[in-house]
Order: structure tokens, then C-alpha cells, then sequence
């Protein structure tokens, strides 16, 4: 490793009166990005000359490009006309763009774009794009910046392993997303996404989601994607499809108590009841101890208590058979067959809790609360988007939001940043110039 040695002379005008430590701090930082600037061109220089020196055998000096590289930066334009050299069959090269393996017809480096493709995780693209132009004074347009995030996604936006991790809960989820192709709507279409973690303890951690892929699908990737066979409990809010291909012959069931509550009225509705003629039949589930049951009160319970849980779990049993009793099949086939589907898997978590003294969570909310950021800016801010953008975008948010420790290695493995400048020292002399004493 060289040592390149750069000698700068600044010179300021300082006022007699009036400076104040605000005014110098802007003062310098206004001119921050012209120093930078300077600095640059002059590196880019050096390391050119020094090229240019150590050429390798058959190749000889050919000038200079006609026009300028611009380089964008976070610190404004750098505009260098590259050295040319040629080899014994004509072939025209430029050793500065060997050396630092700088991309050809991109006037915005990776290097530059960490802050705006951060910004787009949160903002649409357009506003990111301004927001990075104001903060740091230069940014890509929003459709460079559009580009430069797919290309970031399909070069180094893959899953990373997970074969090892001991999951023993999964919980599954989906919405529905509004897709285009070249302006074109194409209507509505499912995102799924599926979380996990190893104990009832820890939070839930993302490992995949799918745009217009059905269950079935999704399983097959789980499986390769997993140690399936580790998981033991499946949480679900009943989507169609859900339960019939994620859960294995080894795991538990456990429905989410809040949906049950929630989509009873809705069944009843389908089955032709509607307004006042729900009223005894919603009466009749909130009756039901379950639903009124709160985490906090449960965790509070002991080994000793046992007696008193298996006791609750007679009478929430009894409750959904007096609720069944009222519902006969002819009249009320949909809520019906919802009830008796629900009530079983809806108290897995007292076995849980009755072969491993902790109790499971009794909602999904944990997995809608998780991805709700990404969610809002799906829905709200990106109203349409395409299949292939949207999926690259959720690889960079995975990134970002849910896991951000791997936010830095997923730059340096973009970059290919394998050496770095290192400042070896750095000496500030100053002196008045034309000073009247």
C-alpha cells in the first residue's frame, strides 16, 4: 500500500466583526463539498499517473477521451477526462476504469445511492429522491433511483440461510396488492408473507413472502427454504388455504381468538342474518370465557393453578356447544361449519401451556403489527406497483426494517468494497496573509 500525500492552501476573508460560531460552522460546511470536490479530481489524478506509469507490456499512451466521465456524488459533479491507452490490436482502454472498476455509462456510483435506496424504503421514489437531494445535495432522479434499487435486489438481495436456525412456531399471513405491467392495471393480487421463531419468547423474525403465489407453492419453498420438520406450531387467522398446506403432522394449530370473535358476525351476514337478528347469537359467543380471557392475566397463573385451568377449558368447551346448539346446520350452514372449525384449534394454547408451562399468543396481531410498515408503504404511497418491482423492493425492505443488521453487508457485497482508503495523518498549519498589525 502507497502513501499518496495531497497538499491543500485555503484561504478565507474572516470579517473583523460580526463572526459567530454558528456563521463559522456554516461557513464551513457550505464549502465542505467543494473541498471534497477538489480532493477527488486530484485522486483521480494521481492514481491515473500512477497507472500510466506501470503499464503492462503492448500497451501504449492514446490521449484522452474527447468528452468528460461525469461522476455524481454525494458532494455534487466531478467531471475527469480519462487517459487512454492502446494494445497491440488497436483496442482502446482507460486504466483509471480497470483500476478502480468503475461501472461504464453510470454517472451515479453504488457508493452514492445507500442514502437514497434507504429513503425509498419509507418515501416513494420521487420523494426519496428530493429528500436525498436536499439533505446531502445531490441525488439520483427517481427513476435512477428506481433502477439502481431492482439492480440492487438482483445482484446481491438473496435470502441468507436459515437451514440451521431452530424455528419451532410459524405464523402466516397475507393482503391484498394492486399490480400494473406498463401502466396497465392488472387488478388485484395476494402478498403473502410467512415469520418464525424459536421460542415463545423471542420475536418473530421474516423468512419469506410471495406476490400471486398460492399456499401450496409457499410450502414447497418453506420447506426447502426451513428445517420444516422443527416447526411445532402453526399460528393462522384462517385465510383460505393456510392451514391445509403449512401445517405438518407434527405441529398444533393454534387460530387466532380475535379473528374468530371478529369474522362470526361476518358468517352470520352470509347465512342471511343481518342487524338485530345477529344480537343473541353475538351475545351468546361474548359469553363465551374466551373471549374475554387477556395474555397478561393468563401469564400470571402458576403449575398450582392447573386445576383452575382445566376447569376454564370445560366451560369455554361448553360455551361453543350451547353457541353450536343454537345454530343448526339447516339454517345456519356457514356458521356453523366456521364454529366447529374454530373451537377446537383455538385452545391449543392451554395443551401448550399444560405440556410446557408458557402459554402461546392468542392472536396474529403480532405478524400484521411486524408488517404493517411495509404494508402502509405498499398500499398508500406505492399504489401499483408490478410484480417483479415489488418483490425486489420487500428483499431490500427485509433488509432495512426487519433485518437491519444485514443492511451494511448487503453494501458491501454490492460494492465489492474490499479495500478501503486508510488516513495515515493529517497536519493543519495556518497562517494571516496580508495581515494588518
Amino acid at each position: 500500500m502507497d502513501d499518496l500525500e495531497i497538499k491543500i492552501a485555503i484561504t478565507y476573508k474572516v470579517p473583523k466583526r460580526g463572526l459567530t460560531l454558528n456563521s463559522l460552522l456554516r461557513g464551513l460546511e457550505s464549502d465542505r463539498d467543494s473541498i471534497m470536490r477538489a480532493i477527488l479530481a486530484t485522486m483521480l489524478m494521481a492514481l491515473e499517473e500512477d497507472s500510466l506509469r506501470t503499464l503492462p507490456e503492448g500497451f501504449v499512451r492514446n490521449g484522452h477521451q474527447s468528452s468528460p466521465r461525469t461522476f455524481k456524488t454525494s458532494f455534487g459533479i466531478v467531471r475527469h477526462r480519462m487517459a487512454q491507452v492502446r494494445d497491440l490490436k488497436g483496442a482502446v482502454r482507460h486504466p483509471l476504469e480497470t483500476r478502480l472498476r468503475i461501472v461504464p455509462y453510470r454517472q451515479y456510483q453504488g457508493q452514492e445511492l445507500e442514502a437514497a435506496v434507504g429513503q425509498a424504503i419509507h418515501l416513494s421514489f420521487r420523494v426519496a429522491a428530493q429528500e436525498t437531494r436536499r439533505l446531502k445535495g445531490a441525488g439520483p432522479s427517481k427513476s435512477t433511483l428506481w433502477r439502481r434499487l431492482q439492480d440492487l435486489a438482483e445482484t446481491a438481495g438473496a435470502w441468507p440461510p436459515l437451514k440451521h436456525r431452530p424455528f419451532r412456531f410459524l405464523m402466516a399471513d397475507g393482503t391484498k396488492v394492486s399490480l400494473q405491467d406498463r401502466g396497465r392495471s392488472l387488478g388485484k393480487a395476494e402478498m403473502r408473507w410467512a415469520m418464525a421463531s424459536e421460542e415463545v419468547s423471542q420475536p418473530l423474525e421474516l423468512v419469506g413472502f410471495w406476490v400471486n403465489k398460492d399456499w401450496a407453492t409457499i410450502r414447497r419453498e418453506l420447506d426447502r427454504r426451513l428445517n420444516y420438520r422443527r416447526l411445532r406450531v402453526l399460528f393462522s387467522d384462517g385465510g383460505p388455504g393456510i392451514e391445509e398446506n403449512l401445517l405438518s403432522a407434527r405441529m398444533q394449530l393454534q387460530r387466532c381468538i380475535l379473528h374468530g370473535q371478529r369474522d362470526f358476525s361476518f358468517l352470520l351476514y352470509a347465512d342471511g342474518v343481518k342487524g338485530k337478528a345477529q344480537k343473541p347469537l353475538l351475545e351468546l359467543l361474548d359469553h363465551n370465557p374466551l373471549f374475554q380471557l387477556r395474555k397478561a392475566d393468563l401469564e400470571a397463573l402458576e403449575p398450582g393453578d392447573e386445576p383452575l385451568v382445566r376447569k376454564l377449558v370445560k366451560t369455554i368447551r361448553r360455551g361453543f356447544a350451547e353457541l353450536l346448539a343454537a345454530l343448526p346446520a339447516e339454517k345456519y350452514p356457514k356458521t356453523r361449519t366456521y364454529v366447529e372449525n374454530f373451537a377446537r384449534p383455538a385452545l391449543a394454547f392451554f395443551d401448550f401451556w399444560l405440556d410446557h408451562r408458557c402459554w402461546l399468543p392468542l392472536t396474529t396481531n403480532a405478524i400484521e403489527s411486524a408488517f404493517s410498515r411495509a404494508v402502509n408503504r405498499i398500499k398508500r404511497i406505492g399504489r401499483r406497483w408490478s410484480e417483479d418491482g415489488l418483490l425486489n423492493w420487500l428483499m431490500i425492505a427485509f433488509r432495512k426494517i426487519f433485518q437491519p443488521q444485514l443492511w451494511a453487508s448487503l453494501w458491501a457485497q454490492y460494492l465489492g468494497r474490499h479495500h478501503r482508503l486508510r488516513l495515515v495523518s493529517l497536519r493543519v498549519e495556518h497562517r494571516w496573509v496580508n495581515a494588518i498589525t
